[in-house]
């Protein structure tokens, strides 16, 4: 008898995708507590209310900020992350109900 061929979930696939990349893990690591791994003087909002600015995650990282964005933007699309504008600046903040059923999809899947 065949066995049936199952398509992994899509939300799974893309989420996995984006965290591929080393520096997107990271920054979703770091993201888990905020306070402690972003330099927040000078914040204008909270950042476990509404999140990080994209331009502390890119002082933090080094990195070019329209690199810094698209990283934030892939961790996005894969619903890991919500985007929140304060005024002109982006915050980020992780999505931790989304992430537990990802995590719960991957431990039934496996």
């Amino acid at each position: 008898m065949a066995e049936t061929v199952v398509s992994p979930d899509s939300e799974l696939v893309g989420a996995l995708r984006a965290l591929a990349n080393p520096m997107r893990l990271q920054l979703l690591s770091w993201l888990r507590d905020p306070e402690r791994h972003f330099p927040l003087e000078g914040a204008i909002a909270d950042p476990a209310e509404v999140g990080v600015c994209v331009s502390h995650i890119q002082a933090k990282v080094g990195l070019a900020q329209s690199t810094v964005s698209a990283y934030m933007a892939e961790l996005q699309r894969a619903g890991l992350v919500r985007a929140t504008r304060v005024g002109k600046w982006t915050h980020y903040k992780r999505d931790e109900e989304r992430i537990a059923r990802l995590v719960a999809t991957l431990g039934q899947t496996l």
